[in-house]
């Protein structure tokens, strides 16, 4: 057990104590925000509002700027998110579980891509050496970019993503050393899995909780 305490602690045993804290923090609200979206209440985005922005500042801190960036997106798109799930009409809100359709599946996929082409623009620009970790993290970037504005315009197909880029960004935290987020996303993808299962049974009854 103690190479495993180990591995979670000694990233942290010269870290300042407001980083620790900070560190702390996101991974509760993160939490609390992927709780939140498998309840389909709309306390997730004030949530991961809390979690996005401070963990814009830790990797800006770090150098992972691809991350870095899809949080500061996260965060973008958690307002817009925000909105979108409490529109109502007529006293029912407007937006409910459904499929991607053809289009959005189309625009889903060009997005990713952008998203690849954006995040790798943003090293070069801060004149990085692109390693193996952090293409995998553009690609990553370019998952979980689709899968936060598919679930801000409540498709199914979200959960999809955000599970596939959990289970690869649980090794890539845990190769840099940051024990703590890779503890986080494992939590993210039971999570997310049952996120999937929850709004299948949902689908297409339109219900948020606020």
């Amino acid at each position: 057990m103690q190479p495993i305490f180990d591995f979670f602690l000694d990233p942290y045993r010269d870290a300042p104590f407001w980083h620790i804290f900070l560190e702390a923090l996101v991974f509760v609200f993160g939490i609390l925000s992927v709780y939140y979206s498998k309840q389909e209440n709309i306390l997730v985005y004030p949530t991961g509002l809390i979690a996005t922005v401070i963990t814009v500042y830790l990797l800006y801190k770090a150098g992972y700027f691809g991350d870095m960036m899809m949080n500061f997106y996260y965060s973008i798109m958690s307002i817009y998110g925000w909105y979108n799930w409490a529109r109502k009409r007529d006293g029912e809100y407007v937006v409910p579980i459904t499929r991607t359709n053809q289009r959005e599946k189309i625009v889903g996929f060009l997005l990713f891509l952008l998203t690849m082409l954006v995040t790798w623009g943003v090293y070069k620009a801060f004149g990085r050496e692109i390693a193996t970790a952090n293409y995998i993290d553009i690609f990553t970037s370019g998952i979980f970019f689709t899968g936060m504005w598919y679930m801000a315009i409540k498709k199914l197909e979200n959960w999809t993503l955000w599970i596939i880029g959990d289970l690869i960004t649980i090794p890539l935290y845990a190769y840099r050393g940051l024990g703590m987020l890779a503890l986080q996303y494992v939590i993210f993808t039971i999570l997310a899995i049952q996120g999937y299962r929850l709004w299948k049974k949902n689908l297409h009854k339109g219900h948020v909780t606020s």
